[in-house]
């Protein structure tokens, strides 16, 4: 059952969870629920402001490349981070108190059939959300980037498991 939180809840809920995760480096905020799924940080550029746009969401890490699901809790339009990652596929990913470049792909739909049994495994409610939409819940791909500019750009970290 998929429970609708209204839209400003959900953006005072998203904007104290941004908070928390950067003010303590992902020690609050950097899992939720009862079986701790990993969370990261994704700022990606406004498609139409130029600005960085920051969004908490699930991530699945995947040998050296991290997931994400553009499910947009199973609303009928893609959420704006994947439009964002349409015009501009560059973004920052924070794990933890680390912070990586990444370049951003959606997954092609054999790597998708591939990856749908460890993400359903992470957050179950993925089906609910597929089962409320007529659209495909994108699979988003993120790819580090090597940036020896970035101070906090560390690749020897560990992976959010």
């Amino acid at each position: 059952m998929t429970i609708t939180v209204p839209a400003p809840v959900e953006k005072l809920t998203a904007r104290m969870h941004r908070w928390l995760y950067r003010r303590t480096g992902g020690t609050f905020g950097g899992t939720v629920g009862r079986t701790k799924r990993p969370v990261a940080l994704l700022t990606t550029t406004g498609r139409r402001s130029g600005k960085p746009r920051e969004w908490p969401l699930l991530c699945l890490a995947d040998g050296d490349r991290h997931v994400v699901v553009a499910s947009n809790a199973g609303r009928d339009h893609h959420p704006a981070w994947l439009l964002n990652l349409r015009a501009n596929p560059r973004a920052t990913l924070q794990i933890g108190p680390d912070r990586l470049d990444v370049l951003a792909r959606v997954a092609t739909p054999a790597e998708a059939d591939e990856l749908w049994p460890r993400l359903h495994a992470m957050y179950s409610g993925y089906a609910d959300y597929q089962a409320g939409t007529d659209r495909d819940l994108p699979v988003v791909i993120l790819e580090s980037t090597i940036n020896p500019d970035r101070p906090s750009h560390n690749p020897a970290s560990p992976s959010v498991e």
